[in-house]
């Protein structure tokens, strides 16, 4: 009860100090001393002051010593340095870059790897971090069709013009470094460009400033120096190699890296992206251009007659496939609305020549095809214009444009995945691939065509045909699709490489994940190609008859639609087989 009755006393007194205090401050005293008070910040505040003035970037002293003293001079540009000695992979980086630029939840533009080697007595482990290395010959600059690049004349920093990209996904083939990433929301392809926005006012990128560690800088760089590292072959161990696009990254370490230094996942195999519009167009263009081709083969070798079988029904077969094919690669775009900019970069760009080529081979094509045409739509079209299009010379000289331009179509295909440097994609196995499937496929439709114009002449007439020409063809169909098959299987001899070469992973990948694709492509190939022909073959000698007619058209019709499914497997195979050496991961999530 007493120390109750204390403390209420001593509640009294403060209460009564507090009311004497405020009646002896006056409200003028009180104005002076706020005056006084935002006269004297403190150093929160007066850094905060300064920040949103803009005198100071946040963190400035954390990151100035981060930064070149000066902007690049002639012959120099900006380029990362990394620390391995202080990259820890704790992925600051990889956050700070994701949020800072409003990436998708799958999107990264920096990403952290890991290097592993040494023995069991001394093994070695290296994490990295790595982006965009704004190459001094950036290879998606160059092989991309809408000019969605540029390389800044002055930073040399490469960026991605995102107004200007129609979503192909070309540059993400060849950059041998897997920089470019495809946003599906937007339909389109962006990367880093180095927070080029936060440089020109003299602030770091995102990266720069997240690392805790200080692991990554920003550099200015002599072009000389990079061409000469680049032809020396030194960049990051188990990286491709810089000799192509000449990266101008710099990767730095205090300690000796074992001979046997290789990325913890350059065991794991992976199979690439179909790319299934690609895979349909790639195979309609060269069945089309096939069909144009063979007919011109065949007036060389066997005059005429031959030649002239329903030639009027596969040149407008012939096109209309080729048009399905243009229409079909449409659907690998982003943006299929601006396709029309594709030829933007026919300078540089084999994807913009293989599209000029096919569009000018649909439209010789197409005049081709009129020439036959013409003179049954003559109470269509006025009588002039008809005389015209039936013209001799027109059609010989729409021929031949039609044949040059396919091959040339063709030629820019193989050339597309060519300069991506990818091994299995190299020109001589490409070119072979896509030659011998323009081949195969055009003679496969070119028979069953004219087997069909001589389906109203009866049995005799189609009997006649197999036993003469039609023989021939059929031998020459067995024999393209037989080398064809011997050097699709050829890559499973890689599996015996005591090396982890880019032909031992898809030979790998052909046996396990890719086994299914692999035996229905043989069988429907082996069906379409060997054992039709070769039923095609014996028919020849056999008795006219309505049995014989009907036998002999399910025959081609089922051999030609085995042939074009087998195809359609084979650049299946194409696409996720072609593995290539990439930037290091296997890092810890």
């Amino acid at each position: 009860m007493h120390r109750v009755h204390g403390m209420r006393e001593l509640g009294f007194r403060m209460i009564a100090t507090a009311a004497t205090f405020t009646q002896t401050v006056s409200v003028s005293d009180l104005l002076a001393s706020a005056l006084r008070d935002q006269q004297n910040l403190s150093a929160v505040e007066r850094y905060a002051l300064r920040h949103d003035q803009g005198k100071v970037p946040a963190q400035a002293r954390y990151y100035s010593e981060l930064m070149p003293a000066s902007p690049p001079g002639p012959g120099q540009q900006y380029a990362f340095e990394v620390d391995l000695d202080r990259c820890t992979a704790c992925k600051a980086c990889v956050v700070a870059c994701h949020n800072l630029n409003g990436l998708e939840e799958t999107e990264t533009w920096r990403s952290t790897g890991l290097l592993v080697g040494g023995t069991a007595e001394a093994p070695f482990q290296q994490t990295v971090t790595t982006a965009c290395h704004h190459c001094a010959n950036p290879a998606c600059l160059t092989g991309c069709p809408v000019n969605a690049y540029e390389k800044d004349p002055v930073t040399g920093i490469v960026r991605h013009l995102d107004d200007q990209c129609i979503g192909c996904k070309y540059c993400m083939l060849t950059c041998p470094y897997d920089v470019p990433r495809f946003s599906k929301f937007k339909g389109i392809v962006r990367k880093c460009d180095m927070c080029s926005n936060r440089l020109a006012v003299g602030e770091a990128p995102a990266c720069v400033q997240a690392c805790p560690s200080q692991a990554i800088r920003i550099r200015t760089v002599d072009l000389t120096d990079v061409v000469e590292r680049s032809e020396a072959g030194t960049f990051l161990p188990g990286a491709p190699a810089p000799d192509h696009t000449m990266p101008t990254t710099t990767y730095k370490s205090s300690k000796p890296m074992p001979p046997n230094v290789l990325p913890a996942d350059y065991h794991t195999v992976r199979k690439e992206d179909a790319h299934l519009p690609l895979v349909l167009m790639l195979v309609l263009t060269q069945l089309s251009v096939g069909t144009f081709l063979w007919d011109f083969l065949l007036k060389l070798l066997w005059g005429g007659h031959v030649a002239g079988v329903g030639q009027s029904v596969d040149s407008a077969g012939a096109l209309a496939l080729g048009l399905l094919a243009l229409a079909a690669s449409t659907a690998h775009l982003g943006r299929p609305v601006y396709a029309f900019r594709a030829i933007m970069g026919l300078g540089h760009s084999w994807l913009s020549r293989e599209i000029l080529a096919f569009a000018l081979y649909a439209i010789a094509a197409a005049l081709y095809s009129l020439t036959f045409w013409a003179g049954a739509w003559r109470g269509w079209l006025p009588e002039g214009l008809c005389e015209a299009l039936t013209r001799p010379d027109l059609r010989g000289v729409s021929f031949g444009m039609t044949v040059l331009f396919g091959l040339l179509g063709v030629y820019s295909s193989v050339m597309v995945y060519a300069v991506t440097r990818r091994p299995l994609w190299r020109v001589s196995i490409t070119a072979f691939k896509f030659f011998s499937s323009t081949l195969i496929l055009g003679l496969a439709l070119k028979l069953l065509v004219s087997l069909w114009a001589l389906a109203p002449h009866g049995a005799e007439g189609v009997l006649s045909f197999l036993a003469s020409s039609g023989r021939v063809m059929s031998r020459v169909i067995m024999v393209l699709t037989v080398a064809k098959l011997l050097q699709e299987l050829a890559i499973f001899l890689h599996l015996n490489d005591t090396l982890h070469s880019p032909y031992r992973r898809a030979a790998v990948l052909m046996k396990g994940t890719l086994r299914r694709a692999v035996l229905f492509r043989f069988l429907a190939a082996g069906l379409g190609g060997v054992a039709i022909p070769g039923l095609l073959l014996s028919m020849g000698g056999a008795p006219a008859s309505t049995l014989s007619l009907v036998v002999v058209s399910v025959l081609v019709v089922v051999g030609m639609l085995a042939l074009v499914l087998g195809e359609l497997l084979e650049r299946y195979l194409f696409f996720t087989t072609g593995v290539t050496v990439r930037m290091p991961g296997g890092a810890v999530p």
